[in-house]
């Protein structure tokens, strides 16, 4: 499962890359469903001038054009850094079964304070909707940024 989560987080580091030649935070994410990429997202949050822009939101409303679903039962989301409050609750609005992430914020330097997705999903009574990986390709999810 780790050679998976890591050659589907490779790819989610190319569309941060991507992200990052165009102006915005890199942050990259993919949706997988069935071993089939459905959505690509890169932060766009610059380019755009759209604040809702990140990754995931992108990634998701891409899912939901390429398939016609608005719901992500089963699917995987890659993310290389950790969701921001408003990116989790999206994630769990669409009822996505995996969140992998690879980096997170340094202790002390989230903007969000001492927020984990853990802790949102958590109170949110969410916990048994989606299992949550941390840790793949960390280093080189933090280092991109």
């Amino acid at each position: 499962m780790q050679e998976q989560h890591e050659y589907y987080m490779r790819i989610a580091l190319e569309d941060a890359a991507t992200g990052k030649k165009e102006g915005n935070v890199a942050v990259g994410s993919i949706i997988v469903r069935n071993g089939e990429v459905i959505a690509h997202g890169r932060n766009l949050v610059t380019t755009d001038k759209d604040p809702t822009a990140h990754a995931e939101t992108v990634a998701l409303r891409e899912a939901g054009r390429s398939t016609g679903d608005v719901e992500f039962p089963g699917a995987t989301l890659y993310t290389t850094f950790e969701p921001c409050p408003m990116c989790c609750g999206a994630i769990m609005a669409a009822g996505v079964g995996t969140l992998v992430m690879g980096g997170r914020p340094a202790p002390g330097e989230s903007r969000w304070g001492d927020y984990t997705v853990e802790g949102l999903i958590e109170t949110a009574g969410y916990g048994a909707g989606i299992d949550v990986v941390t840790g793949i390709l960390t280093q080189e999810c933090v280092d991109i940024r």
